[in-house]
């Protein structure tokens, strides 16, 4: 990994003491000539020095700080993540800075820049799956990154935590596939995403072990945010040969697609029997309660502490780590053995 550039190497490249360099970070601490300032400015931008706060902040036994970059607090799965590792890093004496980026790439990139001028000693966040370079700076100028729930293969040296979402996609879609059921509908994340790719996976291993092709028709990748769950849930039970049972496994689009379920007036489970991954309360709640796959937040939080604060403070090897979790399959009542006749 590239060396973080120092309070030295802006100094020698700008031909000035390394009191100056301190005082055009200080401006309180003294006085600069304009256009020694201005060189000053120039170097750090082209080295992309940043001061370490953090490493000021142990030395000097303040509370270490750590950013956490989040997809969409809307979405209760990250609501709840951000929430427990608030709690756990409390409990470790540390600061968390809570960020989020809505889904947007160029949010994110705002979000990486913030982090970058409050020196913060770690981050723990949800990628969108872009500003790859952005990353990859945050890394190289020392900053110890975890990513949960979803990665960017191109980082291949970045910590990840997350479930085990081939397994879990291949689970539930093999629980239809035992019940007599050929024609799955899939809504799941973007392609773009770490998990959406996954899940897909998942479930094309759960038809290649039962020796059943998959209809590309019946997969539909759609965006985390809006009403994309809905609106898939529409276009597949609108095909001529229409799925008999269904598996949402993007969380955010959980509620928009039961919601047009009841809106269309669909039985559950006789006229289609349905797996969602979610933990929400409600989901056991409705009439038939929902069979999910239960993402376990805590571990995914507790985890990701660990791995930023171990990375912080050297008790890791410098090989990346990747900690997958099992998530558990929770069977209701809202899946059935395949009826005679599909929904009419």
């Amino acid at each position: 990994m590239k060396k973080a550039p120092t309070i030295r190497d802006v100094a020698s490249a700008a031909g000035v003491s390394v009191s100056v360099v301190s005082r055009v970070l200080n401006p309180d601490s003294g006085p600069v000539a304009p256009a020694k300032r201005e060189t000053v400015l120039r170097v750090i931008d082209e080295l992309g020095y940043r001061p370490r706060a953090a490493a000021r902040e142990l030395s000097v036994g303040h509370t270490p700080t750590i950013g956490l970059v989040v997809a969409d607090l809307a979405n209760p799965f990250f609501a709840q993540l951000a929430d427990r590792v608030v709690w756990e890093a409390r409990s470790h004496g540390v600061q968390v800075m809570v960020m989020t980026t809505q889904e947007d790439p160029h949010l994110e990139a705002d979000s990486l820049d913030t982090l970058l001028d409050r020196s913060v000693g770690g981050v723990i966040a949800t990628p969108t799956g872009a500003n790859i370079e952005k990353w990859a700076r945050l890394q190289a100028l020392g900053v110890n990154v975890v990513f949960v729930d979803r990665t960017i293969p191109e980082l291949e040296d970045v910590d990840l935590v997350s479930i085990e979402n081939v397994d879990s996609a291949r689970r539930a879609t093999e629980h239809m596939l035992g019940l007599g059921h050929r024609r799955i509908g899939l809504i799941t994340g973007p392609v773009s995403t770490s998990t959406g790719r996954s899940r897909i996976e998942g479930y094309k291993a759960a038809h290649n072990n039962f020796s059943i092709s998959v209809d590309p028709q019946l997969i539909r990748d759609v965006a985390f945010r809006g009403d994309g769950g809905g609106d898939a849930v529409g276009s597949l039970l609108a095909l001529p040969d229409r799925p008999t049972a269904l598996i949402v496994a993007n969380t955010a689009q959980v509620l928009s697609s039961v919601r047009r379920l009841v809106q269309i007036g669909v039985r559950i489970p006789d006229d289609l029997s349905v797996i969602v991954f979610d933990d929400n309360p409600w989901t056991e709640l409705t009439n038939p309660p929902l069979s999910v796959i239960r993402q376990p937040i805590d571990m995914l939080a507790v985890h990701s502490l660990e791995l930023v604060l171990g990375r912080m403070q050297g008790r890791l090897p410098a090989a990346p780590r990747t900690i997958e979790v099992k998530a558990d399959f929770v069977p209701r009542s809202s899946c059935s053995p395949l009826a005679l006749s599909p929904i009419s």
